[in-house]
């Protein structure tokens, strides 16, 4: 492989096989359970039925679901559900596989609370606590990737082990406070038309977990290619910029 020729880099369909050994089992504490969610703009269009048994669901924490719902074998969107069932609070995360453009696959975030619960604390919205973290991400015995958090809209990542090993970038991201230290942390990328929604557990340096789905375009370029997928992490270093030159500044 030549590094820096990007027509011969891995399409999403060929880095799936044992992406996955990390996955965390699902759940079925949402069985038969259904939510009406309430988009925090308002509005009477802006409600929206969620069937949690159209995917997988992972618990993230106590109270605390990420439900990954499995899209047709020929669609172009996939929803991600993240469901704060003590504070009463959502973000659904919609991906979208687009015609063109760079990147080609794109996100919308949608914060909500839940019909019938209680209200409480910060809403789900987003985040500079992440930028200037690096953390090596394994996700099998073979494949293992670092990122680092740049800023409120770039990220880079490095490919450490596995068909992927030397190959780095730097992609479009962006995080979403999900509950003090869980966040949600997505990436758009500009090479392979694909793009990830995972929620991570920073709250232990030394024992960092995350949760997550790829979804974009085959090999073929043609067909949707959708997978789900866990990791351990760590803390390899954090950078603090002095004041004035801090990224996460406006």
């Amino acid at each position: 492989m030549t590094l820096s020729d990007t027509s011969t880099w891995l399409p999403l369909d060929g880095l799936a096989p044992g992406f996955d050994a990390n996955k965390a089992p699902t759940v079925d504490d949402l069985q038969g359970r259904s939510f009406v969610l309430h988009d925090d703009e308002g509005g009477p269009d802006r409600v929206t039925g969620t069937d949690v048994a159209a995917g997988e669901t992972f618990l993230v924490d106590d109270d605390l679901y990420y439900v990954q719902r499995h899209p047709s074998a020929d669609s172009r969107e996939a929803v991600s559900l993240f469901l704060d069932l003590r504070a009463g609070r959502a973000l659904v995360v919609t991906t979208t596989i687009g015609e063109h453009g760079t990147p080609r696959v794109t996100q919308e975030f949608r914060p909500a609370t839940i019909d019938g619960h209680a209200v409480r604390g910060e809403p789900m919205a987003p985040s500079t606590a992440l930028i200037g973290r690096r953390v090596l991400w394994v996700y099998s015995p073979e494949h293992a990737y670092e990122h680092v958090y740049l800023s409120p809209h770039w990220y880079t990542w490095q490919c450490l082990a596995g068909p992927e090993r030397g190959l780095a970038d730097t992609d479009e991201n962006t995080v979403y406070r999900i509950r003090p230290g869980i966040h949600v942390f997505t990436w758009r990328e500009k090479v392979i038309p694909c793009a990830s929604v995972t929620v991570a557990d920073h709250r232990d340096a030394r024992h960092l977990r995350s949760h997550g789905v790829l979804f974009g375009l085959d090999a073929t370029g043609e067909h949707p290619a959708h997978f789900t997928f866990g990791a351990y992490g760590r803390l390899l270093g954090t950078t603090v910029h002095p004041a004035g030159f801090d990224p996460a500044e406006g």
